[in-house]
């Protein structure tokens, strides 16, 4: 009796959840088709093209298809890592990405903590609608200023002239570019890469820095007491996904500055694959290329999320 009842009761509870789900996700529907087109193009132009990874391991060529292309295994990736080609490019851009990284990481935090403690709310919208701007701009547009400013005939080279008696040339040299390439990447991203700081410092209890500022705390004690331990989950999480783009370096910066006089340093994993990929139509090479970014970036978000987990904040 005692097990009939229990199958009873444990049966008429499994039919409450049930009806507790149904409820739920019949309220949810709406929600649901508002999502709908998210997961379409996620499936489609994220998901589906993952399957023309096979091309890797296969000497592609368009007579033969996709699937008619003959296998070749590892071929590929034998033929990219047997070129001392290949490890400059992914030094290069190795090097670019992590000092991008490094470098301009805090930045964003910099500019959303310093926008916090603005007073004035005029002021604080102006400065927000000027850092934000740059975001909208094309690289075409920004890398045209930069050029313009730093090329040999631009607007600093024309004050060292007048001071120093000669120019400096700032984008034909690889350390300097390496410079102009990380600082125009901040001052495009930055303002844009504020928002999302903004909005966690607008979750920070208030009264936190009135009982701070009452026992005595100055600015940056209340900084870093309770502004950066307020917004540190937001901070991990986007380190996390940050670290999984570490292989990534965007063609449009690399190819609008670079130049054939800092090849050595401006030739990355993305260039790669438009100059080989699409004006030579190595197709397979390139795909090999970016198989292996995509996993070297997959096993660093999973290192990063398992290091940040030790501090209670991994990602998942």
């Amino acid at each position: 009796m005692n097990t009939a009842g229990k199958t009873v009761s444990s049966r008429t509870s499994w039919q409450q959840r049930h009806k507790v789900d149904l409820k739920r996700l019949k309220q949810n529907v709406p929600f649901f088709i508002m999502f709908a087109p998210v997961i379409l193009y996620f499936l489609v132009f994220k998901y589906a093209p993952m399957g023309g990874l096979i091309i890797a391991f296969k000497n592609y060529n368009f007579a033969d298809g996709l699937f008619g292309s003959p296998w070749v295994g590892f071929g590929q990736f034998e033929t990219l890592f047997s070129s001392p080609q290949t490890l400059q490019i992914i030094r290069n851009t190795l090097v670019l990405s992590v000092l991008s990284l490094i470098i301009g990481f805090p930045f964003p935090i910099i500019v959303a903590i310093l926008l916090n403690e603005v007073g004035r709310t005029w002021f604080k919208r102006w400065v927000q609608t000027i850092i934000y701007l740059p975001h909208f701009l094309s690289w075409v547009i920004v890398s045209g200023m930069v050029v313009t400013i730093f090329s040999m005939e631009g607007l600093v080279n024309d004050f060292l002239i007048r001071w120093l008696g000669e120019p400096v040339s700032f984008l034909y040299n690889e350390y300097s570019w390496i410079t102009i390439f990380i600082a125009s990447g901040i001052w495009k991203g930055a303002g844009w890469g504020a928002i999302i700081y903004l909005a966690a410092l607008s979750a920070v209890d208030p009264s936190l820095y009135e009982s701070a500022s009452i026992d005595g705390a100055n600015k940056f004690r209340q900084i870093y007491h309770i502004t950066l331990p307020g917004i540190a989950p937001t901070i991990f999480i986007l380190f996390i996904l940050s670290v999984g783009n570490v292989m990534e370096v965007g063609f449009d910066q690399v190819y609008t500055l670079a130049n054939t006089a800092v090849y050595q340093v401006s030739e990355v994993i993305s260039t790669y694959t438009y100059r080989v990929g699409l004006q030579q139509l190595q197709f397979s090479l390139t795909a090999a290329m970016g198989f292996f970014e995509s996993l070297i970036g997959l096993v660093l978000v999973l290192i990063t999320n398992a290091v940040a987990r030790r501090f209670g904040q991994g990602l998942w």
